[in-house]
């Protein structure tokens, strides 16, 4: 990894006269290994280096940044991208605002995010896991007719930024998977279910866990019908919690705000949800999967309260965003691969942890609907207006209890109201992949159209 950083300074130090050099560095390695009828079916392992170049001059009108990545650190293609990022500069518009980041003061925090059995755990092993998980889905319930997928993944990844404002960062990590889809049937129904299990190295993953989630969410769901159209309570289960949370974060960027591009634009300060929801992000907690010492720009990552007893509290900004609207950086940049600009993005959401668990939310509120899963948020969420209509499965809470499974059904409200309305945030905290960790929460005033 400090080889990464110190070729990212090399080439930074090529910069000539008043221009800006900024490089980002990655390298990666990955195993995914899929299982069925309990043989390997496939298995790829591979390795990547790459390079992206960001070459910045100031102009009458602003500062002009020319870009260029190459999929290689072989000398030839990195000075191929320096060069093509210099070029690159005369065609791009000028920006007042545009900027590379420069150290902010802000230390960053230690943590480990490498787990060594990465490497350790030999890839006899790694494919056994998968075989053994498909074979414990297969065979761990009659119902299951087949299962579509089983699969073992893990990957390590390490970068590097150097820039000539001063930017000198690296970082690592790891994770690995357990994923499983089986299809269960009582003879007249089929019904698909997902099982998972995440952690940063291969002995982090339970294979028995991810086997007995994909079979409880197939079969409970056999015999589903549509439901009857009403306005009732919606309990979204922890993965499914953690989309809305992802999709919220988005309106939560400094980018999207300054564009007018997020219904929480224009709203600081005001109560945007329930007294029960307190929205963080915050990569410098190891246990969220996407967690980081820096940022996409190489600023310390930091915890950031967005949202705190309902309130609005702050939005997340980038360097180029946060120059925008007046303020500073929160470290909050992100980057898409080493082709990608970076922008303002939450990397580590998670909600404080309420006090009641799934079960007991489910008494609390005695009937309503239980969502296991979304379909169409692409295109049923509107992070501008805040309308949200989306297909779910899940189940009927009637008198406290899970009774019969629902499909072919619609959830509609706005974000705006659906945080008003939030009654219950579940003590079942659960880390996942992605951007949010998820929990059980309870929500009032949501319609549901089925039959």
């Amino acid at each position: 990894m400090s080889d990464l950083l110190a070729l990212a300074q090399s080439i930074v130090a090529r910069a000539s006269g008043s221009e800006q050099i900024e490089v980002f560095v990655a390298s990666s390695t990955e195993v995914d290994v899929e299982a069925y009828q309990g043989a390997i079916e496939s298995l790829t392992t591979a390795s990547s280096d790459g390079i992206g170049i960001r070459v910045l001059r100031d102009g009458a009108g602003g500062a002009q940044v020319g870009s260029a990545w190459a999929g290689s650190l072989d000398e030839e293609a990195i000075s191929d991208a320096l060069r093509e990022a210099r070029d690159n500069v005369q065609f791009a518009s000028e920006d007042e605002f545009l900027a590379f980041a420069r150290p902010d003061g802000v230390l960053p925090v230690s943590l480990e995010l490498v787990s060594d059995d990465i490497e350790r755990v030999s890839l006899d092993e790694k494919i056994a896991m998968a075989i053994a998980l498909e074979q414990a889905v297969r065979h761990g319930d009659p119902r299951i007719r087949q299962v579509d997928s089983a699969s073992y993944s893990d990957y390590r990844a390490a970068s590097a930024i150097a820039s000539t404002t001063g930017i000198a960062a690296r970082y690592a990590r790891t994770g690995a998977y357990l994923s499983v889809s089986p299809i269960a049937s009582d003879g007249k129904d089929d019904q698909s279910g997902w099982g998972l299990s995440a952690g940063r190295g291969p002995r982090d993953l339970s294979i028995e866990q991810a086997a007995e989630d994909a079979i409880r969410r197939a079969t409970r769901m056999l015999g589903a019908t549509k439901p009857k159209s009403r306005k009732t309570v919606a309990v979204f289960d922890p993965r499914t919690a953690a989309s809305l949370m992802s999709i919220i974060g988005g309106s939560l960027s400094g980018e999207a705000v300054v564009r007018g591009r997020s219904f929480f634009a224009g709203r600081m300060g005001e109560v945007v949800g329930s007294s029960d929801i307190t929205l963080v992000d915050d990569p410098t907690d190891a246990r969220h999967f996407a967690a980081s010492i820096f940022d996409g720009e190489g600023l310390a990552c930091r915890r950031n309260t967005l949202i705190e007893d309902g309130v609005l509290k702050a939005f997340v900004y980038d360097t180029v965003s946060a120059r925008r609207a007046g303020t500073t950086s929160t470290g909050s940049a992100l980057r898409g691969g080493i082709g990608g600009s970076p922008s303002a993005g939450c990397r580590a959401l998670q909600m404080t942890p309420g006090q009641l668990n799934q079960a007991e939310i489910f008494e609390a509120i005695g009937d309503g609907v239980f969502v296991e899963s979304l379909s169409g948020v692409h295109s049923g969420v509107n992070p501008i207006s805040g309308d949200f209509s989306v297909g779910i499965t899940g189940l009927v809470i009637r008198d406290g209890q899970l009774a019969e499974p629902i499909r072919e059904a619609t959830v509609a409200s706005t974000l705006q109201r659906m945080l008003q309305d939030v009654i219950y945030v579940g003590s079942d905290q659960e880390w996942l992949p992605g951007s949010a960790a998820g929990q059980t929460i309870a929500i009032d005033g949501i319609s549901v159209s089925g039959s």
